[in-house]
């Protein structure tokens, strides 16, 4: 059974993982931006943005190239939301 001092640290380095992805992820959508809505969590990718088909696959290669992971395409077609897709990353960099 693992201590609370070790699972203390690897949780607070998931949330740092996931904080950075959630970051990354909003600094490639903000140009995006419908009305200066906020982007979230809930964001639907392709119809909370302006972002169309094209442009996702070039975030997700950016988003694969800075985490150095490969997300399968099957998955990718699975991803509609902004929480979706940092989880997916979140899952690739683990591991």
């Amino acid at each position: 059974m693992n201590s609370p001092s070790a699972i203390i640290p690897r949780k607070l380095e998931s949330v740092s993982l996931q904080m950075e992805i959630f970051s990354e992820i909003r600094h490639l959508l903000a140009p995006y931006q419908v009305n200066g809505m906020p982007i979230t969590g809930d964001t639907v990718i392709c119809d909370g943005t302006t972002v169309d088909s094209l442009t996702v696959m070039d975030i997700i290669v950016d988003l694969e190239d800075r985490f150095d992971i490969s997300i399968p395409m099957k998955q990718v077609a699975e991803i509609r939301t902004v929480n979706q897709l940092a989880d997916t990353i979140s899952r690739q960099v683990i591991r």
